[in-house]
């Protein structure tokens, strides 16, 4: 008989491959029998709220990067803000004491877990806005931030704000903003079109200067900068004494002393804790056509032996010591510790800005620069006998002589504490307003016909 054919058949089992698949298998018993765990939700850490009149500015800082959306809602007028990936913690419930009443955009903010895993903010306001809503990655002391900046659809103007304080005169007010200057030579085609001015006596305080009897009144207009300020502190000394705070007294200070003299108004940049992006320092200075630009700031080095005040002004080749590009590159930080939102800055002007920096604003700067820190020597120790120059953003305005004083070294512990004392910030301030005095004494600024 035939024998019947024989049916092979594969082992169940044979060799690695069917080892790796056998482990595949137990992976996927293990994945359907134990679900799949949900991702921690990110952690609010900080909240901050800083009302002011050019926004209000609310922070988030956090321990990851969050996804946002927002939208605005009429009548009455709210921001509504979906914050993804969010639990809500007591930090964040925090947020509704931090609002003040006297915050010019925000009524109150109420706080809700909207649907698993979201978080809902929903901002009554006292008038429309103009959102930006923007994160930022950690730098410095701050991890991740998550920040709702709230700007008026109609931007303050720094001359309507010094007119409503009584500042300014509205007769004097222009009746165009200033336009940026073309790039050929800005400030030698102003100056060709203006008319001469009258000679003033070196040792006379600033006067008045009529271009017709009756017509036009030439003030100086001076814009104090003080450096940093909300989410950016500056340096912080031994005793956790805060620059921005230090510097924001000073330039106080300096406005009530410069205001004492006859025919000059002052602006500052900032009023309060609140942060300013360095353009647009630049920027306020320019729309109320100042004649000068001081920023104020409180020096910090790596060592604690460091000491002395400085006067600086803007380099075009470079610095002029090791030290002074040091304190540029850290002073230019301030866009990033303060936080800008970089897709809403307007990178065009800034570098309109950088490439009109002209070498008669310079040489005007180094004579006013000279004369402050020869007034500055008189009541505190120099870091250098001479002033210095190097790349400081703030000090880019093509047409206003502009300068950055470094009142003394904050990271010194001496100097924090003389920083700290109220005779020293009136001091210092009499001092710069002793050098301004004599600088428009010996260089009157040019007279300045009406914008039509």
């Amino acid at each position: 008989m035939p024998r019947p054919p024989q049916i092979r058949t594969k082992p169940l089992i044979s060799g690695p491959v069917t080892r790796r698949t056998l482990l595949k298998a137990g992976g996927t018993l293990l994945l359907s029998v134990f679900p799949a765990l949900p991702a921690a939700a990110a952690q609010i850490l900080a909240v901050r709220v800083w009302p002011a009149e050019d926004y209000t500015r609310v922070t988030l800082e956090n321990d990851s990067d969050l996804k946002v959306t927002h939208f605005l809602v009429p009548d009455p007028e709210r921001l509504v803000v979906d914050i993804e990936g969010l639990e809500l913690n007591p930090t964040l419930k925090g947020l509704v004491a931090k609002i003040q009443s006297g915050d010019p955009y925000i009524k109150q903010v109420r706080v809700g877990q909207n649907r698993p895993n979201v978080v809902r903010l929903v901002f009554d306001l006292k008038e429309a806005v103009k959102p930006q809503v923007f994160t930022l990655a950690p730098i410095g002391t701050y991890n991740h931030r998550l920040i709702f900046d709230l700007y008026p659809v109609k931007p303050v103007d720094p001359i309507a704000a010094m007119i409503e304080k009584g500042e300014w005169s509205r007769d004097d007010a222009p009746s165009v903003k200033p336009v940026l200057p073309a790039p050929h030579d800005p400030v030698a085609d102003q100056r060709a079109q203006m008319p001469p001015m009258a000679v003033v006596k070196p040792d006379a305080p600033p006067a008045a200067v009529e271009e017709k009897p009756g017509k036009v009144v030439r003030m100086i207009t001076i814009a104090l900068d003080p450096g940093h300020g909300g989410e950016d502190p500056g340096a912080i000394g031994a005793a956790g004494t805060r620059e921005k705070d230090i510097v924001l007294a000073i330039a106080k200070r300096l406005k009530f002393k410069l205001e004492e003299l006859p025919n000059i108004r002052v602006m500052l940049t900032r009023d309060g804790d609140f942060f300013v992006p360095l353009g647009t320092r630049v920027e306020k200075a320019r729309k109320v056509q100042a004649d000068l630009f001081i920023s104020i700031h409180a020096d910090a080095f790596l060592k604690p032996s460091a000491r002395g005040a400085s006067v600086f002004v803007l380099s075009e080749k470079g610095a002029t010591s090791t030290a002074a590009r040091w304190l540029a590159n850290k002073e230019n930080l301030a866009d990033s510790i303060g936080g800008i939102n970089i897709k809403g800055h307007d990178m065009q002007l800034a570098s309109v800005l950088l490439d009109l920096s002209t070498t008669a604003q310079i040489n005007d700067s180094l004579k006013v620069g000279r004369t402050v820190l020869h007034e500055i020597s008189g009541i505190a120790r120099l870091h250098k006998g001479q002033v210095e120059q190097a790349g400081f953003a703030v000090l880019k305005a093509p047409d206003i002589p502009s300068i950055l004083i470094e009142t003394a070294f904050i990271s010194n512990p001496e100097e924090e504490a003389k920083l700290r004392d109220n005779g020293y910030q009136d001091e210092i301030a009499g001092a710069i307003t002793k050098g301004i005095k004599r600088y428009f004494a010996k260089n009157p600024p040019l007279a300045k016909g009406r914008l039509t």
